[in-house]
């Protein structure tokens, strides 16, 4: 089988499509033939091995999975003999992040809960979209707060993957949903649903005598005190994503503050693939659609990952792997 490998750290030159063996599964596990898969931040980070504090987890000096990509959607192929959920040619998406990753590749085995089955209206483009995006959102909408109409959201980055469905996700409950992220994104925030848009190289969320029930930060860089100013009397906020030094933040102090007022701040614990029956029934009502930037073959990954990296993604870069 075809499939994307590195051996170091670095930029996107270091990828390189290679021809290696097909796995096979275990008992419980399942052998899907992957028909598409997309770009995360989290592969962003494993592929440059930044912020270096990764590496404790995922190979010091050197990749510790040569394959990386969590996303897919494809078909199964084989199932080990202790699997019950799936059967031959069932048609499957998730996050490969709790199995080795792996998802760049034309096959990949995985434990048998890490996949759920693919609406039949659902393409396979849209399905590699979704799994660790909408999973995010998701949780961090819904983790630690009911939802209901009439609360103001505000979605920090939310022109990416994970702010896209975080818009469509609190639109559907009722919420009233700022999105914040560059000028040239705005216009597709609306699209998606945002009730206001803030660019945030012209206005500070933090600095306009607002406040929010939930922020959902998906590339925190504020002052954790900066957060708490903005939040309403019981709100909430949840980091996703943001640098090393916020992520300490707001474990540490954010943490503390929490302990002696009912503002609440804190880092979302990401459950893979855990609401995707939610989000599969959401597609199918037509509430959550994926927002697709940009299609790139496998083949051509190396672009793909150049052009993610510019920031200028709107919604997610799918790799279109099995023709």
């Amino acid at each position: 089988m075809n499939a994307i490998v590195y051996k170091q750290y670095g930029t996107p030159e270091v990828l390189e499509l290679k021809g290696l063996d097909m796995p096979v599964p275990k008992d419980n596990e399942v052998l899907v033939k992957v028909y598409a898969s997309s770009i995360n931040s989290w592969d962003w980070d494993l592929l440059r091995g930044k912020p270096r504090i990764y590496r404790l987890l995922f190979g010091l000096f050197r990749p510790k999975y040569k394959i990386i990509g969590a996303d897919v959607a494809g078909k199964v192929e084989a199932i080990g003999k202790n699997v019950k959920l799936f059967k031959s040619g069932d048609e499957v998406f998730g996050d490969l992040c709790e199995n080795g990753w792996g998802g760049y590749a034309e096959y990949v085995c995985a434990q048998e809960n890490t996949f759920t089955l693919k609406p039949a209206l659902m393409s396979f483009n849209q399905a590699a979209a979704i799994p660790q995006a909408a999973v995010l959102a998701w949780q961090g909408l819904t983790e630690k707060m009911q939802l209901h109409a009439g609360q103001k959201i505000l979605i920090n980055g939310a022109g990416g993957g994970v702010g896209t469905f975080a818009v469509q996700i609190a639109r559907y409950f009722g919420a009233e949903v700022t999105a914040v992220d560059k000028n040239n994104k705005l216009d597709m925030l609306r699209s998606v649903g945002a009730d206001h848009v803030i660019d945030y190289t012209k206005e500070d969320f933090t600095r306009n005598n607002l406040h929010y029930d939930l922020i959902l930060d998906v590339i925190a860089h504020h002052s954790v005190f900066d957060y708490k100013r903005v939040l309403s009397p019981e709100g909430r906020y949840v980091m996703i994503g943001g640098s090393v030094g916020i992520i300490f933040q707001v474990l540490i102090i954010g943490s503390f503050l929490s302990l002696f007022g009912k503002k609440k701040l804190g880092i979302l614990v990401h459950k893979p693939n855990k609401g995707l029956d939610f989000l599969n029934k959401l597609f199918t009502e037509g509430k959550v659609v994926p927002v697709i930037d940009s299609q790139y073959q496998l083949s051509d990954i190396r672009n793909a990952f150049q052009h993610f990296g510019t920031g200028d993604v709107k919604g997610k870069v799918v790799i279109s792997v099995c023709p």
